[in-house]
């Protein structure tokens, strides 16, 4: 029989402190009622003697100390999964609230997830076409890699996120029942989550996914828990399902701003800005759970988005984020001020496990080739645009000038395609190609002679007129 508390002796912010307890676990769900016969939940977030600390995913607001009744249940905070999920819109907590009906759970889970063995982990080696040709060509998505996007105040993540979304797909495996989307965001505005609402439902995505909203006006604490929500969901769906789940976590700033939220309501000592000095265990804790297990059919991939405070990449929660995931995309405010769609700068942006999922039997044979190619273009053709911004047009060369023309159809053409495009890999690397017939032939020097002939034959080389 589970023992009824009396003995709140402290209410600070999201925390409530309880006396006189016993046998209280660290991470125990916590059912609180309070003096209006209102209940609300929390969780054991620290035990000290016989005195425990609740966080409240609900609030605070209204609680009077002796009215109220504090039991703990004796087990974590779990989300009840289902193939059913799929489909469906959840708030942060797990709860529907899209008018549908209950989740009948197959199985209850706790949302804290179970470490993966290093060894029981298989290396990410299969393609993910998203569609977007400066990912799919440059910085290719790798089934089990996490790769984060990130974006700064007021440039178009969420677009960007619904178009991954939409699009995404595993070669080879199609877009059927052995593909998901979960999809989580925390702390976004009304609108934001109805855009990605509208969205789902309006291209069809919805059959495909499950979604778990935490609005801004939620309380801060249950942003802490909708990633593992998502998580704990994903991995439901991959390793007992079977199938390839895609987890998109956005905004992972807010969700590092509710943790030092919590931190500053436990008179914590604070690290670089405010933030927890766990902050990088706590993150790792959410991207380790992406990987794929050897002798299970799924995976799980993960694209959290983060926006940078001041576009300042040396920001804690970028620069912790770099450190355990592997790469990153960034979204240049230069290239969507100039109206460029998707605004992906190229040349910063990196996808360590990119070689890994590219080739003949998983691309195309020339993809490396061309994309070292492009890049290098790129970068000189930027170089070549900069020096005559400073001397002028007559002072480059030739062969400058066509690396300069390069560049600028290669953020128009190839960068910049909208987010209704979704182009397959096949058409992301023939528009390479194509941007490659500007540049002298003698300048492609990083592609192999048999590919040269085979996509690019003679009669088609030469700077254009």
């Amino acid at each position: 029989m589970l023992k009824e508390y009396r003995t709140v002796s402290e209410v600070v912010g999201p925390l409530m402190m309880v006396e006189g307890v016993e046998g209280v676990k660290f991470e125990e769900l916590v059912d609180i009622e309070i003096q209006t016969g209102e209940r609300r939940r929390g969780r054991v977030l620290e035990v000290d003697g016989d005195i425990a600390v609740v966080q409240l995913f609900e609030g605070s607001s209204g609680i009077n100390l002796g009215g109220t009744k504090v039991r703990f249940l004796g087990r974590p905070l779990e989300l009840g999964v289902s193939k059913d999920m799929i489909g469906r819109v959840f708030d942060g907590l797990g709860s529907p609230i899209d008018d549908g009906p209950k989740i009948i759970p197959d199985e209850k889970r706790d949302v804290n997830g179970v470490p993966m063995n290093p060894v029981a982990r298989d290396y990410p080696s299969e393609f993910i076409q998203t569609g977007i040709s400066a990912i799919d060509g440059l910085n290719t998505l790798v089934r089990g890699q996490k790769l984060p996007i990130f974006s700064g105040s007021g440039l178009p993540h969420a677009e960007v996120a619904a178009q991954i979304a939409r699009q995404a797909r595993v070669i080879g495996h199609g877009e059927g029942d052995r593909f998901a989307v979960v999809f989580a965001a925390m702390g976004i505005t009304f609108e934001e989550a109805q855009f990605f609402i509208d969205d789902f439902n309006k291209t069809g995505s919805i059959n495909r996914a499950v979604l778990f909203m935490n609005l801004a006006d939620d309380p801060a604490i249950e942003r802490i828990a909708t990633p593992r929500m998502a998580l704990t969901c994903a991995e439901y769906l991959a390793y007992e399902v079977g199938m390839h789940v895609l987890v998109i976590l956005t905004d992972m700033t807010n969700y590092a701003e509710a943790l030092r939220e919590t931190s500053a309501a436990r008179k914590e000592v604070p690290g670089r800005r405010g933030y927890p000095g766990y902050l990088y265990t706590d993150l790792s804790t959410i991207y380790e759970r992406a990987g794929r297990i050897r002798g299970r059919e799924g995976s799980i991939t993960q694209i959290p988005i983060l926006t940078m405070p001041e576009d300042d990449i040396t920001h804690p929660i970028p620069d912790l984020t770099g450190y355990i995931t592997e790469g990153q995309i960034i979204l240049s405010r230069e290239l969507y001020r100039r109206g460029i769609a998707p605004p992906i700068d190229v040349l910063p942006s990196l996808s360590r496990l990119k070689d890994e999922g590219i080739g003949e039997g998983k691309t195309r044979e020339d993809h490396a080739d061309t994309m070292n190619q492009l890049f290098a273009a790129y970068a000189s053709g930027k170089e070549a645009r900069e020096l005559a911004v400073i001397l002028g047009d007559a002072a480059l060369s030739d062969t400058d000038k066509a690396f300069a023309k390069f560049s600028e159809a290669f953020e128009n053409q190839y960068v910049s395609q909208g987010y209704d495009n979704n182009r397959n890999i096949t058409d992301t690397l023939d528009l390479g190609w194509d941007l490659l017939k500007i540049l002298p032939r003698t300048e492609l020097k990083r592609i192999r002679d048999e590919y040269l002939e085979k996509y690019l034959p003679e009669e088609t080389e030469g700077v254009e007129k």
